[in-house]
């Protein structure tokens, strides 16, 4: 398995997938197809929680995303919980910034739809 990158645009975010278990999500998702955008990311972590590492870190540092967006990375995150099922772990790191309640709310809701534990991690 390889290491797979987006990097970023004006509307897509910064996409980093290792097979390490890092998985790095960064920028803005306010793309027009969303499904298009996100189908590598999701036909990558479909092979990737076959054998998973033994810790999967996912960052989400998300400056401002759409609802299309919000819907695909739950999808994702539902997908990356299924390496418990291997009996390995993950840690899900929500980045926002100071003031920004907007993100941290999502956030909150992200970890609440999903009931699984997240970290938030206020940046400044």
């Amino acid at each position: 398995m390889k290491e797979f990158r987006i990097p970023p645009t004006r509307n897509s975010p910064e996409i980093l997938m290792t097979p390490d278990g890092i998985i790095k999500i960064r920028g803005r998702s306010i793309h027009e197809n969303v499904l298009d955008f996100f189908e590598p990311v999701e036909n990558w972590i479909d092979e990737y929680i076959e054998v998973p590492a033994d810790i999967t870190c996912v960052d989400i540092n998300l400056e401002y995303f759409n609802s299309a967006s919000a819907r695909t990375i739950i999808h994702i995150l539902q997908k990356i919980i299924h390496v418990q099922l291997k009996n390995k772990k993950f840690i899900f790191n929500w980045y926002y910034e100071e003031g920004d309640e907007d993100i941290l709310e999502r956030g909150e809701y992200f970890a609440a739809v999903l009931d699984v534990p997240f970290n938030f991690i206020k940046i400044s």
